[in-house]
């Protein structure tokens, strides 16, 4: 399924809202999604563009788990076997993703969205970014890009990246920057794997999809996307990037980064931008999402049964992370904080839970806290450690953070009053009003 037709399925359901009446790129259209999200919403009618927009698609696990015909319980053994039994897509000649071919590069035409008031330009928030190296093959992550001329961006590569890495190796590298994805491409693009995969071959083993060969650029793109940017990244060649609101709603700060020079745009006919706002649900939940999987499997691979995770929004997806446990020893608690910690490394602050309690519901989680938790026993502190750059807090330069497990389960052998919740009597209400 591609995203158009994704878009199709749920205006059929009556999801979709639509916009008929003009809006602007510039602040209007990040407005309107914020304001209504976590509603879908697509935009017919740009002041700037002859495309259309839509945002607001994937920003729960529930829609993304809807997607994929299952349960937000089975969203992260699906991505973990996806991972582990990756498969090559299909190699076609011929794609709905050039169907139209710009060779006069012309970005101001593309409704790129101005999203906050103070941002340093026009940004691409949504784009996967395929690249690749002569040794290790292709690969796929997630770079913001900000433009500044009619056919250049200053994009954001973070250090450590395989991205990164390949650029340092080569110095400049073809690269293809696909918007209009569905979430199997998206998840992938966010999934950290060992260098050398290929997280197409993730997004395929998630949803079968098929892939093209670029038309200026030796790299295989998703051949359902709505817009491919092809060009080269330069290492050398730099340009002011932000400021830019970053997963936390906060500034980041303005930096020098590589230029990515567009050489040639294609798109389908009709074509329609995917628009990620910053540091809201969508852009959260693809972050955090694919960090869920590891957290997981190092959480079991301590002894612990981990049976569910939450890289949960109110730790900017990100920072937080709750971990549900069936608890079968007094040190379990203990051993999946740091499972956890290890499975995500930028996590500042974990919490255990027992199977009792909601991960997905903060009050039910706040409630573990007040009735399970004492700070002198069930608390681990890890005193400065390297923590994630998002981190507002973090020493600046270094990244180091103090880090705190929780352990919110309940004692094994209760000495007092029970821990356990009252169940009320289940009664059927329509019989009484």
């Amino acid at each position: 399924m591609g995203f158009r037709e994704y878009l199709e399925k749920i205006d059929n359901k009556g999801i979709l809202r639509k916009v008929d009446v003009e809006v602007s790129r510039k602040l209007e259209i990040s407005g309107i999604l914020k304001e209504v999200e976590p509603t879908p919403v697509i935009f017919n009618n740009i002041k700037e563009s002859e495309f259309r927009v839509a945002g607001n698609v994937f920003c729960t696990k529930n829609v993304v788990a809807s997607y994929f015909g299952v349960t937000t319980a089975d969203l992260i053994p699906m991505l973990s076997e996806a991972i582990e039994k990756r498969t090559a897509p299909e190699i076609v000649t011929k794609a709905p993703c050039q169907e139209i071919v710009e060779s006069n590069v012309d970005l101001d035409k593309i409704p790129i969205l101005f999203h906050c008031e103070n941002d340093g330009g026009n940004y691409i928030s949504s784009a996967v970014c395929v690249t690749r190296d002569p040794d290790y093959g292709q690969n796929l992550d997630f770079h913001r890009a900000m433009q500044f001329s009619k056919d250049s961006f200053a994009t954001r590569i973070v250090k450590g990246r395989h991205f990164s890495k390949f650029l340092e190796k080569n110095g400049e590298l073809d690269v293809a920057f696909c918007i209009g994805n569905t979430p199997n491409i998206l998840i992938a693009g966010a999934t950290s794997v060992d260098i050398g995969v290929d997280e197409l071959h993730i997004a395929n083993a998630l949803e079968p999809i098929k892939v093209v060969k670029a038309k200026s650029v030796d790299l295989l793109i998703p051949a359902e996307a709505e817009f491919i940017l092809e060009g080269r990244v330069y290492l050398e060649q730099r340009h002011f990037e932000g400021p830019f609101v970053d997963l936390t709603e906060t500034y980041d700060a303005i930096r020098e980064e590589p230029i990515f020079e567009v050489k040639k745009i294609t798109h389908r006919k009709d074509a329609i931008w995917q628009a990620l706002l910053p540091g809201a649900l969508e852009h959260k939940l693809l972050m955090g999402m694919p960090r869920e999987p590891t957290i997981f499997k190092e959480v079991n691979e301590t002894g612990v049964k981990c049976l569910d995770v939450n890289v949960n929004p109110g730790g900017c997806s990100w920072l937080h992370a709750i971990v549900q446990i069936d608890k079968q020893s007094e040190e379990d608690g203990k051993k999946a904080i740091e499972g956890a910690f290890t499975g995500h490394t930028s996590c500042k602050h974990v919490f255990i839970v027992d199977k009792d309690i909601d991960i997905y519901d903060p009050l039910s989680v706040e409630w573990a806290m007040a009735t399970r938790f004492q700070g002198d026993s069930r608390m681990i502190i890890k005193e400065k450690e390297p923590g994630s750059s998002l981190d507002p807090s973090a020493e600046p330069g270094t990244k180091m953070t103090t880090k705190m497990g929780f352990d919110f389960t309940k004692p094994l052998v209760v000495k007092g009053k029970s821990f356990d919740l009252a169940d009320f009597p289940k009664v059927d209400v329509n019989k009484y009003f």
